[in-house]
């Protein structure tokens, strides 16, 4: 049975200077789709300059919990979150 991907938790900076936070197991063609206009509604109208952060996770659960966790957060806790 092959290993399953592990998940992913974001951090963008967008071009209107928001932070965007998405989960994915294939942060390298989910980066590429938002930069396209072919990811997220969200950064279709705000591109993102630049990935701040990443973390990994063994499962899309896992993922989804702390995404639901970070978006809780104020913006000037968001980086510090990835540092714990």
């Amino acid at each position: 049975m092959p290993e399953a991907a592990s998940w992913c938790l974001y951090l963008l900076e967008c071009r209107n200077g928001a932070y965007y936070a998405g989960i994915t197991n294939r942060l390298d063609a989910r980066y590429a789709a938002h930069v396209a206009g072919t990811g997220a509604k969200y950064t279709r109208a705000n591109p993102p300059v630049r990935l701040l952060a990443q973390r990994d996770y063994p499962d899309r659960s896992a993922a989804s919990r702390a995404e639901a966790q970070l978006k809780r957060l104020p913006r000037a806790e968001k980086l510090a979150f990835f540092a714990t």
